[in-house]
């Protein structure tokens, strides 16, 4: 009668034994589709921020581009700050005399008195031939620098007229250019005035 319990107990465990396995598999396998499930469905709300980045990067590239082809075409404005601070100068040299005026009056100076020193001159011609003659070639090399300091420091005024429109020229650009433009107004006025004899002429011997 034992070893019937005992056998009849046997086979029953054994049944038990397989029903937990089987339920331990059938819990693995659901926790798998879970967690698969669960990456899937993480993958597919990552794949819409991937692709917005995506195409806002490729959205950032032409405007980079387009930028740097804007800011390569506009003008700097280097060029033009740089015939204002020219046009200055040139104002400026054509009030005060450069080197070229210096050595121009000198040379005339030159020619004037061998000139005299060869010919039986009057006192007014020796004095037109020695100083007049070397104080009219100072004032006509100051009226060329003041031209030339005009029509710098106008192109540099009119250069916007012709370059990107819309864009306004830098104020100090365009305060050097008219100080420049004033300089060489006011050196072409004492250009004139002096070789004319306007301004301290020569004195007159009678």
């Amino acid at each position: 009668m034992e070893t019937k319990a005992v056998d009849e107990a046997g086979p029953g465990t054994g049944a038990e034994t397989t029903n937990g396995k089987e339920n331990e598999e059938r819990t693995e396998a659901a926790g798998a589709a879970e967690a698969t499930e669960t990456r899937t469905e993480a993958a597919r709300d990552e794949e819409p921020a991937g692709e917005h980045s995506a195409e806002a990067a490729a959205a950032e590239v032409p405007a980079e581009d387009g930028s740097e082809e804007a800011a390569a075409e506009g003008p700097s404005g280097v060029g033009q700050g740089a015939g204002a601070v020219v046009s200055a100068g040139l104002g400026i040299v054509s009030l005060t005399g450069g080197w070229i005026s210096g050595v121009a009056s000198a040379r005339e100076t030159l020619v004037g008195q061998l000139h005299t020193s060869t010919s039986s001159a009057s006192v007014a011609e020796q004095i037109k031939m020695v100083y007049g003659n070397a104080w009219q070639a100072t004032a006509l090399w100051g009226g060329l620098f003041a031209l030339a300091a005009l029509l710098v420091g106008a192109v540099v005024l009119v250069r916007p007229a012709f370059g990107a429109p819309g864009k306004p020229q830098i104020p100090w650009v365009k305060s050097v250019a008219w100080g420049g433009m004033a300089l060489g107004a006011v050196g072409l006025v004492l250009a004139v005035l002096k070789y004319t004899d306007v301004l301290l002429g020569l004195p007159s011997v009678s």
